[in-house]
């Protein structure tokens, strides 16, 4: 375990990924099972997810709305692939009142409601129930709205930020006058909002691809994908752009009248990324000493550690520390003045290598008289001095760097972490014991009985049928890993979350 308090990767990932979670203070188990507090830390990091995201959506012409919470029962019932694959997870209210009892207060039996209502697990039904009213003519045509919400879907096996029975995601639903139009919407999306979004401010490559029919999303034509591949080599979805075709707009009699005046089904698509995302962001950086941010998303980029024992020194190392700080913010740089008086530097330093800050600045009286400061950079730790005049410069440049840096090692160990293979007992050794995993390219025969026989004998599942090839090769006709009947293209296997 080190000083910060973490089990270290190598002795167990999972007990590394939850000791971090709650030693840098990003979340929390709450009271109600399976639903977690985040914490400001872990906040902050998602309100910059949000704003980074959002601002895609809009300039793709996208807009925001909200929908209700409870989901009449009755509408679930109306797409019947949706349904089932939600049934296991919802959550139903079934009355509106409490009342006193004779064991205390409890639930009033006189009043339970005339039609149970569903917490969202995902917004298609209601949202769909709306935009029946609003859509008439092509004219109408196309909404493209986005919701920032809460869900709820009663998860089994609940990992903070991974898999929580509550949680906060955007969900965009569009509707369109064409399948066209609606292919073309679902692959903006993945490519120009979730995979730029991954790439650029998650510094996490992302593979990109379509699911196969028994990973495709309740009720969807068909799902787009991107996926990581973090530390202990298992994958996580990190976000899905669903093509509806048509199934919701007939379930919910959905109609247009098209240029030549007929009437028509409308298209659809919806999209979602979750608080997930964080803890993708966290598996992929982070270390033994705690979490490690790409600055284009750390809530403090850098730290001011002003020093000095004797307390007029100390006025002196705060007053040059906020005026550095405030000319960074003047640069856009977010950043924190730590004048914790009573805690030593050692532990000052160590935690804030446990909270992620991208970069820390000490100064001290010796500091003040050569006119410089140390600085050190959290993912690679080695102390630089740099003069006053040109920190501002330096943490530009190391930022950046830092940022490039993560997303290159993250995308060397995902190369280093791909295998292709062709027969059975390859496959097999890939994934065997603790420390087995990647992305495993290899060929499919196409059918679902195949895919369920590999995912029993390995627990591995088809991540995605990659869109573009990540070899050549890979869409030359082969031979199925395990059945030996011909395969179109090689698909990718991992172990996922």
């Amino acid at each position: 375990m080190s000083k910060q308090g973490i089990t270290s990767r190598d002795e167990s990932f999972s007990d590394w990924y939850n000791d971090l979670v709650k030693r840098a203070e990003l979340a929390e188990n709450s009271p109600v099972r399976g639903s977690m507090v985040i914490r400001p830390n872990g906040y902050a990091i998602w309100e910059l997810m949000q704003r980074a995201l959002d601002d895609m959506f809009k300039a793709t012409g996208h807009v925001n709305a909200y929908f209700p919470l409870l989901i009449p029962m009755s509408f679930f019932a109306r797409e019947a692939e949706h349904v089932e694959g939600f049934a296991k997870e919802s959550a139903i209210v079934t009355h509106h009142r409490l009342a006193q009892t004779k064991d205390g207060l409890g639930v009033d039996p006189d009043a339970k409601l005339e039609e149970p209502y569903v917490i969202r697990p995902s917004s298609e039904t209601i949202i769909w129930h709306t935009y029946k009213n609003w859509i008439q003519s092509y004219r109408d045509l196309p909404i493209l709205i986005n919701q920032w919400a809460n869900v709820m879907r009663w998860e089994l096996r609940p990992r903070l930020f991974l898999r929580t029975t509550e949680f906060l995601w955007q969900e965009g639903h569009t509707a369109h006058a064409t399948f066209e139009d609606a292919e073309h919407e679902a692959l903006t999306i993945l490519n120009e909002c979730y995979a730029r979004f991954a790439e650029e401010w998650m510094a996490v490559p992302v593979l990109k691809g379509v699911k196969s029919k028994n990973e495709t999303f309740a009720g969807a034509d068909h799902t787009y994908t991107i996926e990581a591949l973090v530390q202990d080599k298992r994958a996580i979805q990190a976000g899905t752009s669903h093509h509806l075709g048509q199934n919701f707009a007939k379930a919910f009699d959905v109609t247009f009248t098209n240029k030549e005046g007929k009437l028509e089904h409308v298209f659809a698509t919806s999209w979602g990324v979750s608080t997930r995302l964080i803890g993708t962001l966290i598996m992929m950086h982070s270390d033994d000493k705690g979490l490690v941010v790409p600055p284009r998303l750390a809530p403090i980029q850098v730290v001011f550690l002003p020093m000095g024992r004797d307390e007029d020194i100390r006025k002196l190392t705060y007053a040059k520390s906020d005026e550095l700080a405030t000319l960074m913010r003047g640069h856009g740089v977010r950043v924190k003045v730590d004048k914790r008086d009573q805690l030593s530097p050692g532990f000052k330093f160590n935690d804030w290598e446990l909270k992620g800050a991208c970069i820390r600045v000490e100064i001290g009286p010796r500091d003040l008289e050569g006119g410089t400061c140390v600085v050190a950079r959290r993912d690679v730790g080695e102390k630089v001095t740099v003069a006053f005049d040109q920190l501002a410069d330096y943490i530009h440049a190391q930022l950046d760097a830092m940022q490039h840096d993560l997303y290159a090692r993250a995308l060397a160990f995902r190369e280093a972490n791909t295998f292709r293979v062709d027969t059975w007992e390859e496959f097999e050794a890939c994934f065997a014991g603790e420390g087995g995993g990647g992305f495993v390219v290899a060929h499919w025969d196409g059918t679902d009985e195949t895919e369920a026989i590999i995912a029993e004998k390995t627990k591995a599942t088809i991540r995605a049928i990659p869109m573009t090839p990540l070899h050549p090769d890979d869409v030359k006709p082969g031979k199925c890993v395990l059945t030996g009947r011909p395969s179109t293209q090689r698909v990718v296997f991992a172990k996922a979350y």
